[in-house]
């Protein structure tokens, strides 16, 4: 069943952001719930939800489906990154290395592991953007108009991988500010591709 006070349709990354803002703590409950012990020492629940809005801003589209609940949606894609978290952390001597599945693995339905590539890319090899498709073009173009407070925070999250706690170390401001920052620009990231692809 649908809870009356949340929209049925999130069109635009900018809402949808908004949307998981003011849903973050109950996200996050969630995701400290459902993280495990094991996984726990290894991973902390704000990056499961960092890796659920990269996700989900990637996927816009499933937001749109009529009468889905969107926490619900968000939900389905915390149980996704920690089940991949707990096979990549945890089962990683149980497996060989090239069944490894990575926190930016695809959840069904969303191309989140593109975009993620794609950002990687951007950021690491610029020159080579020329060369590749026109959306890796544009995103290259759209990051070098970001402050470099805004390129470094997302270097060091998806270049480095450090959690969120660390950059904010690093960057000298507050994990929440961080969060925000990451938050934002992948937002704003995801609004410039789709508005140049229409």
């Amino acid at each position: 069943m649908t809870n009356p006070d949340q929209p049925s349709s999130l069109s635009t990354p900018d809402e949808l952001a908004a949307f998981i803002e003011s849903h973050r703590r109950q996200l996050l409950a969630y995701a400290e719930r459902n993280i495990g012990p094991a996984l726990r020492s290894r991973v902390e629940p704000e990056d499961i939800v960092q890796e659920v809005i990269v996700s989900a801003l990637s996927s816009i589209d499933q937001f749109q489906v009529a009468g889905r609940d969107p926490f619900r949606f968000l939900c389905q894609l915390a149980e996704q990154r920690i089940i991949d978290a707990h096979r990549h952390h945890v089962g990683a001597q149980k497996r060989s290395a090239a069944r490894e599945v990575s926190m930016n693995a695809p959840v069904a339905g969303g191309d989140g592991f593109g975009f993620i590539n794609m950002l990687v890319a951007s950021i690491t090899s610029p020159s080579q953007a020329f060369s590749r498709d026109q959306k890796e073009f544009q995103l290259q173009q759209a990051i070098a108009e970001l402050s470099d407070e805004q390129r470094e925070v997302l270097r060091l999250r998806f270049v480095e991988g450090l959690p969120t706690k660390e950059i904010a170390d690093r960057i000298g401001k507050s994990d929440g500010a961080i969060r925000v920052v990451l938050t934002r620009t992948v937002a704003h990231l995801q609004e410039v591709l789709a508005s140049d692809s229409k």
